[in-house]
């Protein structure tokens, strides 16, 4: 069903990236690139703003001042809708699925919302379901999933719009360690199947380390560290932002 096509990569580009909320400085002077092909893992404590990164990728929030560039392309100003349409696909922490529409179905709308015939995109919907390892189930109201699925069948509807970029949020939460490690293998084979770069954004620090070939890391809204799992571990700026300052002489990280 997908043609990877050999060339040049695309390349994702967030430029000095501020966003506020009233008062509250969510995003301060962030640089961030994703190219195709690569897995960037996206971390940090609690209220960092990786969440608002990703609003900002896709085209759910705006940043003032800032911008976002797609192969050079100024898109900041695009809808959600359109940055989707332009291959930056996303999941969410809440899965967001149509409740009342099936598992397949649900993948068939990201398909027709591409320009692909009802045909082709019932045929795409289940290529993928099957790929992730969900062979069963496809007729299945998504509002009665366990909430384990809700995560995997978001991840297939994103890859459903055939992104060049997916960023994916949270996916392992609520997760068990036999579902984490399915959810790795999911993950490493995406730019392989799919030839499109992914951001992991995950507060399961086994699921990002055992994936991702760079991390970059957030912290009090702005950019922390970036480089290799084994740079980002060893960093004490790092240690430090999860830790705290005694934790931050340790050896191990999180």
């Amino acid at each position: 069903m997908f043609v990877m096509v050999e060339g040049r990569k695309k390349v994702l580009e967030a430029k000095n990236i501020h966003v506020s909320f009233g008062g509250i400085k969510a995003l301060r002077g962030v640089d961030l690139t994703l190219r195709e092909g690569n897995i960037l893992g996206l971390i940090g404590p609690n209220g960092a703003g990786k969440t608002t990164m990703v609003n900002v990728l896709s085209g759910f929030q705006r940043p003032v001042p800032g911008i976002v560039c797609l192969d050079g392309k100024n898109v900041s100003t695009l809808s959600a809708r359109k940055m989707a349409q332009a291959g930056i696909a996303r999941s969410f922490q809440a899965a967001r699925l149509f409740r009342e529409l099936t598992v397949a179905q649900n993948l068939t709308v990201a398909g027709l919302g591409i320009g692909l015939s009802n045909k082709i995109a019932a045929e795409q919907a289940h290529d993928i379901l099957d790929w992730i390892g969900y062979r069963r189930g496809h007729d299945l109201l998504c509002g009665s999933l366990p909430y384990s699925d809700e995560r995997r069948i978001s991840i297939a509807r994103a890859l459903a719009l055939q992104p060049s970029f997916a960023l994916l949020d949270e996916p392992a939460s609520g997760m068990n360690d036999q579902e984490c490690e399915q959810l790795m293998e999911t993950i490493v084979g995406i730019p392989k199947r799919f030839g499109c770069g992914v951001m992991l954004i995950e507060h399961n620090m086994q699921v990002i380390m055992g994936v991702c070939q760079r991390i970059h890391v957030l912290d009090g809204g702005r950019s922390l560290a970036e480089g290799t799992p084994d740079e980002v571990k060893r960093d004490p700026n790092v240690r430090r932002a999860y830790l705290g300052d005694k934790a931050s002489r340790a050896n191990a990280l999180i």
